[in-house]
């Protein structure tokens, strides 16, 4: 578990520079050291995450952390030098994802097949974590790493009474968009019952939902007009359901928006749960509304359980553990820049000499 409460404030400008630079080196020395794959699966890894925003200097415990540390990546990351780029941000920039993968595409030369895999990738990756997974997190920020070999991270957070939790996707892992894509989620608490339909248990409650939407809508529009009546926890089972965020009183309630998203999918009729999550205008309530008859009339139930599941270097922006040393901050970056330019030039002594420091240290810590 990490602590991400939010915290007021922004990054200081004389701290995020130094985040840019250090986050460069340390970037930039594991593509060389070990391989662009390599280093998007660590970015995927939530506990080294966690770990770099606070060698980074960022507060351990901070929702900004994931911003800052991503924003610092985004600048000192250049593509043409290391073939990776990243894309998105907070906010009105995440939506802007899209546009500059396209830019990335024509500095990686991707066909344009993989392009449209790219853009896909970053709008499902959103979609689930809003849509399949129910938890109250509402997203602010999604980035889109991606290679020049096609391979991809996705980190995105989302926010709910001043905590944030955050989604890690490592493409390699992704064999489905609906069935245990993440490689982690992190968030301060487990929230008593939250709807996944990406769970292993959701399966058969996934293939229910598109036999549904496969039948005459008017059908499945019968049945919940049939419940709309009746609290949840009639046919649910109690305690599961007490803090299910639906607004009072716990009712089913179709929408026209939700009617004709359902209609919608009538007509596409989707072979999977993948291709009815990708139908536009699907989203949380038509896959609330689904999930609940799919139970009700087929008793295959889905997961009603959160799938949510460091260290310091250089101090954190507010004081804790210790204030930024700015001295021995500059010192590291310093060594690390320097180590960068030997190896470009073929004087790899210095890393292999980090990488000595590192099994020493690995060594006394054992005796």
């Amino acid at each position: 578990m990490a602590e991400l409460p939010l915290h007021s404030g922004t990054c200081p400008p004389w701290l995020f520079k130094r985040m840019v630079k250090l986050g460069g080196a340390i970037s930039e020395i594991i593509i060389q050291e070990y391989s662009r794959k390599e280093f998007l699966r660590r970015l995927a890894d939530p506990f080294f995450f966690q770990s770099l925003g606070c060698v980074m200097g960022f507060d351990f415990h901070s929702s900004g952390l994931t911003t800052t540390t991503m924003g610092a990546l985004k600048e000192a990351i250049k593509p043409e030098e290391l073939g990776i780029a990243v894309c998105g941000g907070k906010g009105r920039v995440s939506r802007r994802t899209p546009d500059e993968i396209q830019e990335v595409a024509d500095v990686f030369s991707l066909s344009s097949s993989l392009v449209d895999e790219l853009k896909r990738a970053s709008r499902m990756t959103a979609k689930v974590d809003n849509v399949c997974i129910q938890d109250g997190y509402q997203l602010y920020h999604h980035t889109f790493v991606l290679s020049e070999d096609g391979d991809w991270v996705v980190i995105q957070q989302g926010m709910r009474e001043r905590f944030a939790r955050r989604y890690h996707w490592l493409s390699e892992h992704v064999n489905s968009f609906v069935e245990k894509p993440h490689s982690g989620i992190v968030s301060d608490r487990e929230e008593e019952t939250v709807l996944d339909m990406t769970a292993e248990e959701s399966e058969e409650a996934r293939k229910m939902c598109v036999d549904l939407t496969r039948e005459n809508p008017e059908r499945l529009f019968h049945h919940l007009r049939a419940v709309k009546q009746r609290f949840l926890d009639e046919y649910l089972g109690g305690d599961r359901v007490r803090k299910l965020v639906m607004p009072s009183p716990h009712t089913i309630r179709l929408s026209e928006r939700t009617a004709a998203a359902l209609r919608m999918a009538y007509e596409f009729q989707p072979e999977n749960y993948e291709e009815l999550i990708a139908i536009h205008g699907i989203g949380p309530k038509a896959v609330r509304a689904l999930a609940l008859v799919s139970e009700l009339i087929y008793g295959k139930p889905p997961s009603w359980k959160d799938p949510a599941k460091f260290s310091f270097a250089h101090g954190g922006k507010d004081g804790v553990p210790y204030p930024v040393n700015r001295k021995t901050y500059q010192k590291t970056v310093e060594i690390l820049e320097s180590a960068i330019n030997a190896a470009r030039v073929g004087q790899r002594e210095k890393l292999a000499t980090l990488k000595r420091l590192h099994e020493f240290l690995e060594r006394d810590q054992q005796s």
